[in-house]
């Protein structure tokens, strides 16, 4: 996580945060591949390997072999890019423009993801099923060796973003820290592009968003060609395949959120989505592919239904909101006017801009109220698994922390950008996450 509100010091921030994460994530994602097909994701197992060989030797014995990945690792990378790349370019789609950047640029985006998304998983069933160019479990097959060619890929290309951030920048809104292990870290440019390719779009939606869809189908796959499909492992997959949809669904809304807003294409955010996503991201899932569970009828519905209802109510908070903003306010919330503050705010460039933030509907309930469902989200897709391994929920664990820091960190960029009107919304609506609660 690249910052908070909690102070710490500049060497801290700007050197250890960056080393620690830079140092653990890599190695983290092979241990985890490894727990779930070599230990039938026990952790005590692997910290059993720890005792005996100590932890260095057994996660470079896991790591070394994966290394620099496979030639089939770095053929199925090659082709999913490029056929991403290609997507991107050729399929139709509205063009829509992305917020404004500190220094008064606009990025500009093309609205094809959820085409791009269906083409996606058509073309994977098609190809494996009906054409039989390629098995259906080619992901999970395979996936230690892509993941070692990913990682290796997507350090190079981090590095590359940071010389492109200082060299040829796409546009006025780059610069670097001074400090190598941060500006890495971070990234140096907030919106590159390379060739006309926007990377940010690429790395968290085309690659990252859209490579967990194809994973999930290719463990399902291997799960029914070893044991037959359970009903746990459809319910996982169901869901997550619903949330992926409504996330290209929303994906012109996610290119105007704060994240994409803030965090530059560094090693933070790209090698993130390019290599955590896929492999942290549906280790539950992978979980699931040796642990057939039947949950029967009732259990499987209830969970089913109330993951679904979670992701829908998530989507709806989000569309509240644009709404209101893309209306000007002229519109209904919940049946009522939305309550809304007017907040004024002055860009790096000097220039004043207005913006409407809602205190009503969803937002009347708590600041990053949408939080709630997302969490209830992931933790019903991974409840599928039941309770034998602590494996499956640790995305959940994971996100919990994730989100949680980040609804201080949005708090704080807010009160920063919007002084007065902050205050002024936090006292309409004073509850971070909980309702009542927090």
């Amino acid at each position: 996580m690249a910052s908070s509100s909690i102070r710490v010091p500049k060497w801290m921030h700007d050197t250890v945060v960056p080393l620690f994460f830079l140092l653990l994530c890599p190695p983290t994602v092979f241990v985890f591949w490894y727990i779930n097909v070599a230990l039938h994701g026990s952790f005590q197992h692997f910290f059993q390997l720890i005792q005996e060989n100590g932890l260095i030797t057994t996660v470079w014995q896991i790591w070394k072999p994966l290394f620099f990945g496979s030639p089939m690792g770095w053929k199925i990378l090659a082709v999913f890019s490029v056929f991403q790349l290609t997507l991107m370019k050729i399929v139709p789609g509205k063009p829509f423009l992305g917020p404004i950047t500190p220094n008064g640029n606009v990025p500009t985006y093309k609205a094809n993801g959820l085409a791009s998304y269906l083409i996606t998983m058509a073309a994977f069933v098609i190809g494996a099923y009906g054409f039989q160019w390629f098995s259906p479990t080619i992901i999970y097959d395979n996936l230690g060796s892509l993941l070692g060619a990913l990682n290796v890929f997507s350090l190079c290309f981090c590095l590359f973003l940071y010389v492109k951030g200082i060299y040829w920048p796409s546009t006025s809104d780059h610069g670097t820290s001074g400090n190598v292990f941060f500006d890495y870290y971070w990234g140096t440019e907030l919106y590159p592009r390379i060739f006309g390719w926007d990377v940010k779009q690429f790395t968290n939606c085309r690659f990252g968003m859209m490579s967990w869809g194809l994973i999930l189908l290719s463990y399902a796959s291997k799960q029914n060609q070893l044991y037959g499909l359970s009903d746990s492992m459809f319910i996982a997959v169901a869901l997550q395949l619903i949330y992926i949809s409504k996330f290209f669904l929303w994906e012109t809304g996610y290119l105007r959120s704060l994240d994409i807003m803030h965090d530059r294409a560094g090693y933070y955010i790209c090698w993130g989505c390019l290599v955590w996503v896929p492999s942290i991201y549906t280790a539950s899932t992978l979980y699931l592919v040796h642990h057939p569970i039947h949950l029967g009828n009732a259990l499987g519905t209830l969970i089913f239904l109330i993951g679904s209802a979670s992701i829908i109510i998530n989507y709806l908070a989000d569309r509240q909101r644009q709404i209101v903003r893309a209306t000007n306010g002229q519109c209904l919330v919940w049946g009522r006017r939305p309550s809304l503050i007017n907040a004024v705010y002055t860009t790096q460039n000097g220039e004043t801009k207005q913006t409407l933030l809602l205190a009503s509907g969803w937002w009347g309930m708590a600041r990053h109220f949408h939080y709630i469902p997302e969490l209830i989200g992931s933790l019903s897709w991974s409840l599928p698994a039941l309770f034998n391994d602590f494996m499956p929920y640790f995305y959940f664990v994971y996100l919990t922390i994730l989100l949680v820091d980040r609804a201080y960190r949005h708090d704080q960029r807010c009160a920063n950008k919007y002084g007065a009107a902050w205050d002024a919304y936090c006292e309409k609506v004073p509850y971070k996450i909980i309702p009542y609660l927090f």
